[in-house]
């Protein structure tokens, strides 16, 4: 193992951000610390085949600030981080490229947590936990919690619900024009749900096996992947990579909701004011999809079940703040809980400062 740790300057409002990378595993990562105000940050690490070095720096330190948003609003006690693995996750994993990552994240000594995200199993995790105690999301153990992908869409799944009841008057889903897009294991899960609560499902993915599964279980409908905006629907979940939503899809979408749990779904945050012109309610995607986390959260406290299901039912009550409190003051979603953060990281700060 030829591991390299370097630090690179990160952004302003960033506490740490660092590029590892060994020779012999073939391991090139990034992984950054956006805040530990609330405590250590955990977030997800992602395996995706970046075309530069330079899109997987931009990734993390999108996907890491939302980690602070999202474990901040959940209540979680932990700040927020994110790391990306440079690589096709269908053909460049190997234990030894897990190992090299686990001794990375073992060398912030606690100031970082990782678990799965997009590309990443428990399986792997369970090998990067074989070189440090702060890897999570792992299927043995007291306290394992296992894949977080079935709490993220479980918590989507009820904020949809809220997001119902407030654009149609009505959180019965039944006959509701519903497009998932991507099909991952939070989409097909949330799909499932929706299917079982009486939905018109539409799915949309590159993965013509995912598709076909969705037609056979759900009897979904399909949709082509360059035609989700202009589809007819009532509701949109995008559940596959973020930035889907820019000001020119934004005007060409057919939906009055929109709930899902891919990360940073707005390509700028502008585009909030833009669906709120047209009269579409837009779900903060870092406080609905916060279920994984949540879930994880409880590994790291090595908290009980009932830790897990007290903070999944708080997302949905979150949502229901949120949409009231958007309605009463003409902010946009995202702006009341982009409020809420900085309250917290604020108060957080204080009681740090006052402990100093």
């Amino acid at each position: 193992m030829q591991l390299n740790l370097s630090d690179e300057t990160p952004p302003a409002g960033y506490e740490r951000l660092l590029f590892v990378e060994d020779k012999t595993s073939g391991l090139r990562a990034y992984i950054c610390i956006h805040s530990t105000a609330c405590g250590p940050a955990a977030g997800g690490c992602r395996m995706w085949n970046y075309a530069s070095q330079s899109e997987a720096r931009a990734d993390v330190l999108r996907l890491a600030e939302g980690m602070t948003s999202k474990n901040a609003v959940a209540g979680l006690g932990l700040g927020g981080g994110k790391s990306v693995i440079i690589g096709n996750a269908a053909s460049d994993k190997s234990e030894a490229l897990f190992r090299a990552f686990g001794k990375a994240v073992n060398s912030l000594q606690g100031q970082y947590y990782t678990a799965e995200d997009v590309g990443i199993s428990p399986d792997d995790m369970a090998m990067i936990a074989q070189m440090t105690p702060f890897a999570v999301g792992l299927d043995h153990g007291d306290h394992g919690s296992g894949d977080p992908s079935p709490f993220t869409a479980e918590g989507v799944f009820q904020c949809l619900k809220v997001g119902a009841a407030e654009v149609f008057s009505s959180g019965d889903l039944t006959g509701r024009k519903v497009l998932v897009q991507g099909l991952g294991h939070v989409g097909m899960s949330l799909a499932e749900k929706l299917h079982q609560a009486g939905a018109e499902l539409i799915v949309s993915d590159i993965n013509a096996d995912a598709i076909a599964q969705a037609q056979a279980r759900f009897g979904a409908s399909v949709c082509a992947p360059e035609a989700v905006f202009e589809t007819d629907m009532d509701i949109f979940a995008p559940c596959a990579l973020g930035g889907v939503l820019t000001h020119e899809t934004a005007r060409r979408l057919t939906a009055r909701l929109v709930c899902g749990a891919a990360n940073n779904q707005l390509a700028t945050p502008d585009v909030a004011e833009t669906l709120r012109a047209r009269n579409i309610h837009y779900l903060p995607d870092y406080v609905v999809n916060a279920g994984g986390i949540i879930s994880v959260a409880g590994e790291i406290h090595q908290a009980g079940p009932e830790y897990r299901q007290a903070r999944l039912a708080g997302v949905a009550e979150r949502i229901q703040q949120i949409l009231i409190a958007s309605r009463e003051t003409g902010k946009t979603t995202t702006c009341v809980a982009d409020e809420m953060v900085a309250s917290i990281i604020a108060d957080a700060r204080a009681q740090q400062a006052g402990a100093a």
